[in-house]
């Protein structure tokens, strides 16, 4: 059904987190319009830069365009500067988001690695204010999962362990959320460079069978 006035239509899990050698960030692939599921298999990971990435929530439209916007600045940047820091990609987003508050449903995890500060993420909520956090979260499922994220994460994990915690705490947020759905997407950025992986829905652990 068509949204209220004012409604704002935040329909998915998106999740970022630090480990030992870099960050990761999860979603799940399910896109809504309202009650109406568009597509099963939408990719909620942008890249900026070639070692930053964000995590989309909200409008789709909104967030593509400022996306894009921020990925051409980053470009533009790196033609005559160094490499890009993730906090610039942050801050070019918050510019950007909180500019255009009144008229963009938009919110973002900006993530990434660079040779200043390791692996950072960035959460930028509806409003355009910005925070950086060891793990982040946001999305209509997010509200399912944050006392499991508090309770378990932890700094320096391994890449394995940060994968698993991920993968856990979508498929909770998935279990519970009618908004989110679908497969999962990940991506691990370090200074090597990023890697991409898929999780088909079939693959995806119940919530009561967990893997530690």
């Amino acid at each position: 059904m068509p949204l209220k006035p004012g409604e704002l239509d935040l329909g998915t899990t998106i999740i970022a987190a630090e480990f030992k050698d870099g960050v990761v960030m999860g979603a799940d692939t399910r896109a809504t319009m309202g009650s109406y599921i568009s597509t099963r298999n939408a990719n909620k990971i942008t890249q900026l830069h070639e070692k930053i990435h964000l995590c989309r929530s909200g409008s789709s439209s909104d967030t593509q365009a400022i996306s894009d916007i921020v990925k051409y600045y980053l470009q533009l940047y790196s033609i005559v500067n160094e490499e890009p820091t993730t906090l610039t990609a942050a801050e070019l987003m918050r510019e950007l988001n909180y500019n255009n508050k009144e008229v963009l449903s938009a919110a973002f995890i900006v993530a990434g690695w660079d040779k200043h500060s390791g692996g950072n993420v960035y959460i930028l909520p509806l409003g355009g204010t910005l925070h950086k956090a060891p793990f982040a979260i946001t999305g209509s499922g997010s509200t399912y999962i944050y006392g499991y994220c508090d309770s378990l994460y932890r700094k320096n994990m391994e890449k394995e362990e940060a994968l698993n915690f991920l993968k856990n705490a979508l498929a909770l947020a998935m279990s519970r959320d009618g908004s989110s759905g679908g497969s999962i997407r990940m991506a691990v950025i370090t200074e090597e460079g990023v890697e991409r992986l898929y999780i088909h829905n079939k693959d995806i652990p119940e919530y009561n069978d967990l893997e530690n």
